[in-house]
């Protein structure tokens, strides 16, 4: 199952410090969290600008401790009702320009050698595989842009659009003009 996500995140330079994180999954499930353990004071004005006027307010169910972040995430990713279960056991995480998102993502367990079996220690980059395919024309970013669900959805719309332009099968492999080597052509 491939998820597309994104974080808001506080960074200095030496820490990266969750803030929030949207996951959507190609079956059209959602997932949303705030961190409860974040300083908004350590946020530099950039983040106080766009990230933190998108937060839900802090009574809302979305705030909470980074362990039950990570517990909530594990169970999103590796549930799903209809999910095959290899694709439970070895969710796919795609985001668009992911390599910081990966890590604050990936600090929920610690270092990297925490992070269970199942997750991956990669996430997919969504702008190579745009540029990949041409760079296929994108709507406007929707309202919103910087809350991480928002920005996951429009992760997903633009997944969308670029295998339009270069068509992925299941396993990744491009289809183009018919079978691919080493695979049936079929999505």
């Amino acid at each position: 199952m491939r998820y597309f996500y994104d974080t808001e995140f506080l960074e200095d330079g030496r820490v990266i410090e969750l803030v929030s994180i949207g996951v959507v999954a190609e079956d059209g499930r959602e997932f949303y969290a705030v961190s409860t353990e974040f300083d908004p004071s350590r946020a530099n004005p950039w983040v106080r600008e766009h990230v933190l006027p998108q937060l839900p307010p802090p009574e809302d169910r979305a705030w909470r401790p980074r362990a039950r972040i990570r517990n909530d995430l594990m169970e999103f990713l590796t549930s799903g009702e209809g999910v095959p279960r290899r694709e439970r056991l070895h969710p796919e995480l795609w985001a668009w320009v992911g390599a910081y998102d990966h890590v604050v993502l990936a600090q929920l367990w610690g270092d990297m050698s925490g992070l269970p079996r199942s997750m991956p220690r990669y996430t997919r980059e969504l702008k190579q595989l745009w540029e990949m395919a041409g760079r296929p024309s994108l709507p406007d970013p929707p309202r919103g842009t910087h809350d991480a669900l928002v920005d996951a959805r429009f992760n997903l719309v633009k997944f969308r659009r670029c295998v339009a332009a270069l068509p992925l099968g299941e396993d990744n492999r491009v289809l183009r003009g018919g079978a691919h080597p080493g695979h049936s052509g079929q999505a």
